[in-house]
């Protein structure tokens, strides 16, 4: 049997608010945790700054820890001050991605999906920011000497969650 073309159901799933935040514990939890055991397995097994190969001239884990922002940002300030300043514009952060997740509507999971991964994120490195005042990065790719900055698993989602937000915006599919 086969329907007309035009009673194609082409809704996304909905599901209740109670799913809504069960989803957004679960995603960003799963984050959280692959983020935080990774880094535990860098500071327990690495040095800082030793380097291995796992994709000769493409991608090394190295262990290093940067105390400012993306790309370094504000690295070279006064400790404590870094400290205060990333701590609170990391919570504002996550603050302003919570509000914009509870704003989201039940009609746009992945919209929802790309805001817990970077609430998710946020909070993994946060936690470094609380423990050590830094976060603790190991993934490095490089093609010949030119590097990309070293980055770990909240970075990555962080990422990933950017990308879906964005692409909401380019194709004009975000909630009125």
């Amino acid at each position: 049997m086969s329907l007309p073309v035009n009673s194609v159901n082409t809704e996304l799933p909905v599901y209740s608010n109670k799913e809504k935040y069960i989803r957004l514990i679960v995603i960003a939890g799963l984050v959280i945790i692959a983020d935080q055991i990774s880094k535990w397995i860098i500071l327990k097994t690495m040095p800082l700054y030793d380097s291995f190969p796992v994709i000769q001239g493409l991608f090394n884990i190295t262990h290093i820890h940067n105390p400012g922002g993306a790309f370094g940002f504000f690295a070279d300030r006064d400790p404590l001050l870094r400290k205060i300043v990333f701590l609170f514009m990391s919570s504002v952060a996550a603050c302003f991605v919570l509000w914009f997740y509870h704003q989201t509507p039940r009609t746009h999971p992945w919209l929802a999906f790309g805001l817990a991964l970077i609430f998710g994120g946020a909070v993994g490195n946060l936690i470094d920011r609380f423990r050590f005042g830094k976060v603790v990065d190991f993934l490095d790719f490089y093609i010949g000497s030119a590097h990309w900055p070293a980055f770990n698993v909240a970075d990555s989602a962080i990422s990933v969650g950017i990308t879906i937000f964005i692409l909401h915006l380019v194709l004009n599919r975000m909630p009125e």
